[in-house]
């Protein structure tokens, strides 16, 4: 994936990303060869060559993590209200992860968190339908044709039709009812939103799996690293493009 060098360069260590924007502006950064001067020149630092000052630039170990998150943090790298953030409970990861998609502030649940943008453009581009799958309570009992609205796609309040959702019941009584929604898109707050349409708020949300990857007994607020076997699963079983450095 494509990113602005001076991004490129930060995270590798080199300085500040705009000490980094100074030194491509003198012309000692170099793309397989060329001298670079322009702040807005993109690179992948996947195949492309980059040195500085003729030395290769050392990429930064790609890491990928699976975290449950608890409710109360945000999924944002920095927070101008300065609520907790993921990355707060990963205190041993050095490298720069992003999380993939987002869980709102409430929403617990599993998260993927990466430097490898390439494999975050994946998971969430909705032309790879990879499913991310939900555990619902909502007040109420939904009736049946509720329900079948959410699976042949419902319009939410901006005119916006959802793709349709796979819906199984889990445990329902009069006062609440537990459901699985599978879905493979990723709008803000998607699911409060589809549920708060058809007049079943959300009383508490936790995402579960992405594709065949499953949070499993992963506590709350603790984390693992993926290994190749993990990705094949959010893929369901064929990773669409090819991994350079990830572990067995």
């Amino acid at each position: 994936m494509e990113e602005r060098l001076q991004k490129i360069l930060a995270r590798a260590g080199i300085a500040s990303r705009r000490k980094c924007e100074e030194l491509i502006l003198r012309g000692r950064i170099k793309v397989d060869g060329r001298v670079i001067t322009k702040l807005g020149f993109k690179a992948d630092p996947a195949v492309a060559t980059i040195t500085f000052d003729n030395k290769p630039v050392r990429r930064e170990k790609y890491v990928y993590i699976l975290l449950n998150k608890p409710a109360g943090y945000v999924t944002t790298l920095n927070d101008p209200q300065d609520r907790p953030i993921v990355t707060d409970l990963l205190p041993e990861i050095t490298e720069r992860v992003f999380p993939v998609g987002r869980l709102d502030l409430e929403t617990e649940g599993a998260l993927i968190l990466t430097n490898d943008g390439r494999l975050g453009q994946h998971i969430i581009h909705p032309r790879y339908e990879v499913n991310k799958t939900y555990v619902a309570v909502v007040r109420g009992r939904p009736a049946p044709e509720q329900l079948d609205r959410l699976r042949k796609g419902i319009r939410l309040e901006e005119g916006y039709t959802t793709w349709p959702a796979r819906i199984a019941t889990i445990a329902s009584s009069p006062a609440e009812t537990r459901l699985e929604i599978i879905i493979h898109e990723g709008k803000k707050r998607q699911v409060r939103r589809m549920l708060a349409a058809i007049g079943h708020p959300v009383k508490q949300l936790t995402r579960t799996a992405y594709g065949n990857l499953k949070l499993g007994r992963l506590a709350r607020g603790q984390w693992r690293f993926l290994n190749k076997n993990d990705i094949k699963k959010i893929f369901s079983g064929k990773i669409p493009f090819t991994f350079r450095k990830i572990p067995d």
